[in-house]
């Protein structure tokens, strides 16, 4: 009884954690604090909420910060915002709405019956919450931020329940109804995208659960019965309804925007053709005239892709909230409008650049216009029957890249003969600048039998030959003429936009019959558009813009160069003292010997005495956890950084930074550089030419050969998958065909059937006589790859040796139990005599002997109560790695 009290002890405590506060993990952070996160589920009226709740830092009371996620994905999403803003010293629950992820639940798109009811919920287990700062009792001092529909839902909150004090909702929606069903359009493609991405695999509501799981039976998915059928009654009409639209706007931020009046950051994005500027807009004006502090932030991504300026976002987000949380009045929250234009595009990796303009108030949508005559007689068209072929502007998943560069002239855009008008303006003498919604007027007949017409207006920029044609952020504005039999008269505003028209460019208004993401008439009918004004496009000339950041290289590369003679004249006296090269290695790729490196400025070792040899024709894998060093070994080897102490040898020469040896090395280390626009050979070509040496010397077929790239290596690089570009990387490596090749996770985002290419192009290269040493966490490919391992731990050698013998060796021992045993006990097998290490495993315990034997094993198992069922040896390298490094990992 004496010695099972504490395992019962124990026991009761992990129990009592499990039941009354959910699972505690430690998050690794290479910055202190480190956070805190419990997992619990949540019961609310019935439906099970999965949520995580972080925390950092001392006992002390702290705001909260409530995290919601996007449409279709879960708390896992905004995991790493959550442990940031924890750092930055708030409590932050994370959940996953009702009928996504780990929650249950049906979908009711942000219902205040439901999902807003919920987050009120939520507020009150954090008012409960001792690290939870408090305005009063019952009331925690908190704010709510989250993209798309977290972002809503941060808006609903702050008009559902008075104790939000704060919010930053992104590239969200004001009014949902006018996003779906714009200008009583049906926004078809992205309507689909959104019920497809409710109807994925997962739990299924309680509706379905008798007919089966979701997706199946009515097709409804994880949605309220409701609205599945609005979705399929539009979906089949292609026409909204008044019930519709009124169930989606009772469900938008705007049925409470006049009691939303807390400090809200807007932050909305230009390519964005599901919710775009003017949802902002719409949020920006109701909240200033609630008399709230507003700030309007337009980034350069959004919904149909590009750049999401993730880091900087979240800093000001974090920032917004510790102004109006914390309450520090010294946190600068940044300018009241700040939009981010494209600077040029950075030659090493072709993306687009970004500055920022501000200003020090939001300039609206329509701030200082200018008018632009447009040329052109009334003009016919016709909506051709079944609505096709349509017309492409922007496209959910493909058109997101082009739409953030649509400010460089390239753009994806389609109208097809016969089915638009289009209305030229003058050449600009001048650049202009458009930041807001242009306007126009134009009168519309239609020969449908209703009178009504559906078009699709849309200003293009269009360069000095009148033909290259740019659609900014891909976007069109929709709009249904009703009543237009003998003709009537509208104004088109067109989408909002910031985007500059270059001198010597024009604009061009066309109204499309038909857009491959919307619904039009599949009727057909005959359409006469005639303008009766001026294009209105608006400058807001009150903005700042940053100037343009220099390339790194036109002030960086003269410092390095200074840098560079600097080194020469320093190691100068080191060079020529080199040590003499060794002639009994000069057969041997690789010998390390006590090989030692502290980190700077500091008293820990990255490396600490590493010695090992490497031979022709092997492949070693290097393993280690995080930690272990291998990257600072990788960087010696190749003369990157010094050793402190010890030496490497490769082919019996010394290593040194610039030793000529090194030209019997390839590399590949921590991601290549590829020039976009140019083909792979091109690249691989280039490459070679900057090391000056012989075009000869290149063997660029021989490996092309080895690396299997086949016709792709005429393409351009920006066209190959993650997997080519890995391969290309690799046969830059190869160039020359180096004796010695260094591959730092050479698999690194590819898929399984790219990393078994990878695998082949590794055992082909050193079939041929040649050495490769590869650094990877995937001890599977590890395995299957390399005939030889060294596994490092903190900066030591743990063990060095062929493949086979680490895994197959008789020193790793798995003891299978009978139950569970407590952390001491383990302790106290890992210290017995002759036992190097054990650990946990899956059916047991791994056990690594030093000096023991299995029978002698067995006999200090049984003295020591263990309730063991079987001993037997271990042969899968994941287990053998863990026992080998005592399950730092």
């Amino acid at each position: 009884m004496r010695l099972r009290l504490p395992r019962w002890a124990a026991v009761t405590a992990v129990l009592a954690v499990l039941a009354g506060a959910g699972t505690w993990t430690a998050v690794a952070s290479d910055e202190p604090p480190p956070v805190q996160r419990a997992d619990k589920a949540l019961d609310i009226d019935g439906v099970r909420l999965d949520t995580s709740y972080f925390t950092s830092g001392g006992g002390e009371r702290r705001p909260a910060v409530l995290l919601g996620h996007g449409f279709g994905g879960s708390k896992n999403d905004v995991r790493a915002q959550a442990e940031q803003l924890a750092r930055d010293g708030y409590a932050v629950l994370t959940w996953s709405a009702r009928g996504f992820g780990a929650s249950t639940g049906e979908i009711g798109l942000n219902d205040p019956d439901h999902e807003v009811a919920d987050v009120r919920k939520l507020i009150d287990w954090l008012a409960a919450r001792p690290e939870v700062l408090l305005d009063k009792a019952g009331d925690p001092r908190v704010g709510v931020t989250g993209a798309s529909y977290g972002g809503a839902i941060s808006l609903l909150a702050a008009g559902h329940d008075p104790r939000v004090d704060a919010v930053a909702p992104q590239i969200t929606y004001w009014n949902l109804a006018d996003a779906l069903f714009p200008n009583d359009v049906f926004k078809k493609l992205w309507a689909g995208i959104f019920f497809s991405a409710g109807n994925q695999p997962g739990a299924a509501p309680a509706s379905a659960q008798a007919s089966g799981p979701a997706g199946t039976a009515d097709g409804c998915g994880r949605f309220t019965a409701e609205l599945c059928t609005l979705y399929q009654r539009v979906a089949v009409s292609g026409k909204p309804d008044a019930a519709a639209r009124a169930l989606l706007e009772a469900r938008s931020p705007s049925a409470v925007g006049a009691r939303i009046k807390v400090p809200a950051l807007i932050v909305q994005g230009q390519s964005d053709s599901l919710f775009t500027l003017a949802q902002s807009d719409a949020m920006a004006r109701t909240l200033t005239a609630n008399g709230a502090p507003v700030a309007v932030d337009w980034i350069a991504g959004g919904h149909d892709g590009g750049d999401r300026e993730t880091e900087r976002v979240e800093r000001r987000i974090s920032t917004w909230f510790d102004r109006w949380l914390k309450r520090d009045t010294s946190a600068d929250t940044g300018p009241a409008f700040r939009v981010s234009r494209t600077g040029g595009v950075d030659s090493t990796d072709g993306q687009a650049t970004l500055r920022g303009a501000t200003a020090d108030r939001y300039p609206g949508l329509t701030a200082a216009t200018e008018n632009m005559a447009l040329a052109g007689p009334p003009q016919t068209f016709a909506n051709p029957a079944g609505a096709a072929p349509p017309a492409i502007s922007a496209v959910p998943g493909l058109g997101g890249g082009l739409s953030g560069l649509s400010s460089l002239g390239v753009g994806l855009s389609l109208d097809f003969p016969g089915q638009y008008a289009r209305f030229d303006a003058k050449p600009q003498t001048g650049a202009v600048r458009i930041t807001g919604t242009p306007t126009v007027r134009v009168k519309v007949t239609s020969t449908a039998a209703d009178g009504s017409a559906v078009l699709f207006a849309k200003v293009y920029d269009v360069g000095p030959d009148g033909r290259q044609q740019v659609l900014p952020s891909q976007l069109v504005t929709p709009v249904r003429v009703e009543d237009a039999k003998a003709g009537r008269s509208v104004t088109l505003t067109l989408p909002a936009i910031d985007h500059e028209v270059e001198a010597g460019h024009r604009l061009r208004l066309v109204l499309a019959a038909t857009d491959l993401g919307y619904a039009s008439p599949t009727v057909p009918a005959g359409y006469t558009v005639a303008v009766e004004g001026p294009l209105t496009v608006p400058t807001a000339p009150g903005l700042d813009t940053q100037a343009a950041t220099l390339p790194w290289w036109v002030w960086g590369l003269p410092l390095l160069g200074l840098a560079v003679a600097a080194a020469l004249l320093l190691t100068a006296r080191r060079r020529t003292t080199a040590p003499a090269p060794d002639p009994e290695l000069t057969s041997v790729p690789l010998q390390i010997t006590g090989l030692s490196k502290k980190y700077a400025g500091g008293d820990r070792y990255s490396v600490k005495d590493l010695s090992f040899r490497v031979e022709q024709g092997q492949v070693l894998g290097l393993l280690g956890p995080n930690g272990a060093g291998k990257t600072t070994t990788l960087r010696m080897l190749m003369g990157l950084i010094r050793p402190d102490e010890g030496e490497i040898r490769v082919f019996g020469q010394a290593i040194r930074p610039g030793a000529p040896v090194l030209s019997r090395v390839g590399s590949f280390v921590e991601g290549a550089g590829f020039l976009p626009h140019l083909s792979g050979r091109e690249n691989l070509e280039l490459y070679w030419k900057a090391t000056g040496r012989p075009a000869e010397d290149a063997r660029v077929d021989d490996a092309l050969r080895i690396a299997n790239l086949g016709s792709a290596l005429e393409r351009a690089v920006r066209t190959y998958s993650q997997g080519m570009r890995q391969r290309l990387a690799i046969a830059q490596a190869m160039l020359g065909l180096p004796d010695l090749l260094i591959l730092d996770e050479p698999t690194n985002g590819l898929d399984p059937p790219q990393i078994r290419e990878m695998r082949e192009v590794m055992i082909r290269y050193a079939a041929e006589g040649r050495t490769v040493i590869v650094s990877s966490h995937l001890l599977a490919e590890v395995e299957q790859s390399c005939t030889h391992l060294v596994v490092m731990d903190r900066g030591q050698l743990v063990q060095a040796g062929p493949v086979a013998e680490i895994t197959g060796s008789g020193d790793t021992l798995l003891v299978t139990l009978a139950g569970e045993i407590d952390d001491p006990l383990v302790e106290k097998i890992g210290a017995l005599p002759g036992v190097g290490s054990a650990a946990r495993a899956d059916g047991g315990l791994l056990v690594r002997l030093d000096g023991a034997d299995a029978t002698a094993l067995i006999g200090d198992l049984v003295r020591l109560d263990v309730p063991l069922t079987g001993v037997g040896p271990h042969r899968r390298l994941e287990d053998a790695f863990l026992t080998l490094i005592g399950g730092a990992a």
